[in-house]
């Protein structure tokens, strides 16, 4: 065998819908590529599937370029894989090796229900920006790109705020299902620029109250989640989401 190319066990999860029972399906697969990325992996695993008539493993994908975020699975117990700051299809094969057996799972969170096999319903991200995650802005002509200056350091944190795809890594990494990384993100991305002042508080307490009703749990201080994220969003923005947080509960009273 070509060094080149490797001979895996896959260990897959298969469920045939949210209400059905699910569990695991090992598949061999020989002569991958180890220039191939992950996706690419299933994509042969899947041509053999079909080709020996049986049904095709549902994972979920869109760009293939690591910006929507939708290629959202466990191996090996990792989100998105053992790479750092990566999307699962950014993952390529050549970080296995030959012989090994590699599980994959979808999110296990249960405001994340599973559709089909490795496909999670990751709507309730939608329903927590649709809550609080947008500005004000007055209808018309658009207005000129710098007639709001922001300061620079300002600018950065707030880019990479919004560097979140809202792929829910953090929430499968954290042993409580946290969003808080993700809700933090959107927060300090809109409460740190001047166009997203007059939602402040309002922003904050919806979204924190959506994200308690759509069953996420308590941000458990582990970082796991920081570790887990593509796009590397730091722990320091949940910490200002509780400052917004408290603050917004204040004046709230008065």
């Amino acid at each position: 065998m070509s060094s080149d190319t490797l001979n895996l066990t896959l260990r897959v999860w298969r469920q045939a819908g949210p209400d059905k029972p699910g569990g695991f399906c090992d598949y061999q697969l020989e002569g991958v590529s180890t220039h191939m990325s992950f996706l690419e992996m299933l994509d042969v695993l899947n041509e053999k599937l079909i080709a020996a008539g049986d049904e095709p493993v549902a994972f979920d994908h869109d760009c293939r370029e690591g910006i929507c975020g939708m290629c959202s699975l466990m191996i090996n117990g990792q989100a998105h894989g053992p790479d750092r700051g990566t999307t699962t299809c950014q993952l390529h094969m050549r970080r296995f090796a030959s012989g090994e057996t590699i599980t994959i799972e979808p999110w296990r969170a249960s405001p994340f229900p599973v559709v089909r096999d490795l496909v999670v319903n990751r709507s309730a991200f939608d329903r927590i920006i649709q809550s609080g995650g947008f500005v004000s802005v007055n209808t018309g002509n658009a207005p000129d790109g710098n007639c709001i200056p922001v300061p620079g350091h300002r600018q950065e944190i707030a880019m990479d705020a919004a560097a979140c795809i809202g792929c829910g890594a953090c929430v499968a990494a954290c042993k409580n299902a946290s969003a808080m990384l993700f809700v933090s993100a959107k927060v300090s991305q809109l409460s740190i620029l001047p166009q997203g002042q007059p939602e402040r508080a309002g922003r904050v307490l919806n979204m924190v109250a959506q994200m308690d009703k759509e069953g996420f749990g308590s941000c458990t201080n582990t970082s796991e989640c920081e570790a887990a994220c593509p796009a590397e969003i730091s722990v320091s923005h949940i910490a200002r989401l509780n400052r917004e947080y408290m603050k917004a509960l204040i004046f709230a009273d008065r």
